[in-house]
């Protein structure tokens, strides 16, 4: 895997990655800031770990959405000290357990990203089921 992170002014960088661009920009002005990148990177693996997951198993679902929150430390390197992320998922109520299944074998065993986070801080979770 390689991406080219070009600076453009001040703060403000753009990333390729096999020709897809995103912006980058320190202020959060123009782009998503660094770290809230590596959050979004780890609720779209999980995502996609999900979805899957439930696909497999022949679950319905619809409106899927992640939140992803990290504490910082204090001090620098300001690095997570803590994450946590809720999902959101319209399906039926009876799904409950097997959705959790789902998130869990996500975080603990599929999503890279995750085992990454985690070997710094810890990573929470919790699941909304939307009717």
């Amino acid at each position: 895997m390689k991406t080219i992170t070009t600076w453009k002014q001040q703060h403000e960088f753009e990333a390729d990655h096999d020709g897809n661009t995103i912006h980058i920009d320190g202020e959060k002005k123009n782009g998503h800031g660094p770290k809230a990148l590596l959050l979004s990177g780890l609720a779209g693996c999980s995502g996609i770990d999900v979805v899957d997951i439930l696909g497999k198993m022949k679950i319905e679902f619809s409106n899927l959405r992640m939140e992803a929150e990290a504490t910082l430390a204090d001090d620098h390197p300001k690095v997570f000290t803590n994450v946590h992320i809720t999902y959101f998922i319209k399906t039926a109520p009876e799904h409950e357990d097997r959705i959790k299944k789902a998130i869990e074998l996500s975080l603990d065993k599929y999503c890279g990203v995750a085992a990454m986070l985690k070997k710094n801080s810890p990573l929470q979770y919790t699941l909304v089921i939307e009717s």
